[in-house]
């Protein structure tokens, strides 16, 4: 029986890659350089698949020119200003809203820091809802996604088995970290990362194309 809900937070709740691709994409250009999109998307949800820092990859690209905490700042005022106008993705509140009233446990499990993560849940409305917030502050350094501690803490606070969740994710990191801890994962891959082919035991290109009673069916009787 499916008992709780747990969900990613950047790129499921909150769209806040788009925004860091582009960003990041503007800055190389300016400098005359083009950022290498495809070690950029390794690091979606984690850094499981590669350690690329655009920062001081550029500043290396520039032979010194560029200084990566310049580059850094630069780009975390730029993209910060375009996340603050950010709504919640479509879907997300609803099926939240939709756990709570079925008495499901909701919760958030994200490799991000508490402080980004509560603060944007506060912003958006929503951070009342969840039963338990997860973050990387939480566990071990070096262990967010793809590791499945983060998946493993959020299920002990909830005191649910891992054949009793769900976890909504978008990106291969992530998935991987459901996966590992044994959780059914749904993946709702955005515009990025659908281009790495994230795929879950359940795949929709939105949450609004997904009811509860949609998920529990097939949390049931998966594909």
């Amino acid at each position: 029986m499916l008992k709780a809900l747990i969900f990613d937070f950047d790129g499921l709740i909150l769209d806040t890659e788009s925004p860091e691709v582009a960003v990041w994409q503007e800055i190389y250009q300016t400098h005359g350089f083009e950022l290498p999109l495809d070690e950029w998307m390794k690091t979606v949800g984690g850094y499981g698949l590669s350690n690329f820092d655009p920062a001081e990859h550029l500043a290396h690209l520039s032979t010194g020119r560029l200084d990566p905490l310049a580059l850094r700042a630069g780009y975390r005022q730029a993209v910060d200003q375009i996340i603050q106008s950010k709504p919640v993705l479509p879907g997300v509140a609803e099926m939240i809203q939709a756990a709570k009233q079925a008495g499901l446990h909701v919760a958030i499990g994200s490799s991000s820091p508490h402080a980004w993560v509560d603060t944007h849940a506060q912003r958006l409305g929503l951070f009342h809802f969840f039963d338990s917030i997860t973050c990387r502050d939480d566990v071990a350094a070096g262990r967010t996604k793809p590791h499945p501690d983060i998946y493993l803490k959020a299920l002990e606070r909830l005191k649910v088995q891992n054949h009793e969740a769900a976890v909504f994710e978008d990106s291969v990191n992530g998935v991987e970290a459901a996966r590992r801890a044994g959780i059914f994962v749904v993946a709702v891959p955005n515009a990025l990362t659908a281009q790495m082919g994230v795929r879950g035991d359940l795949t929709v290109t939105s949450l609004a194309e997904l009811s509860l009673p949609d998920l529990q069916k097939k949390f049931v009787n998966p594909l």
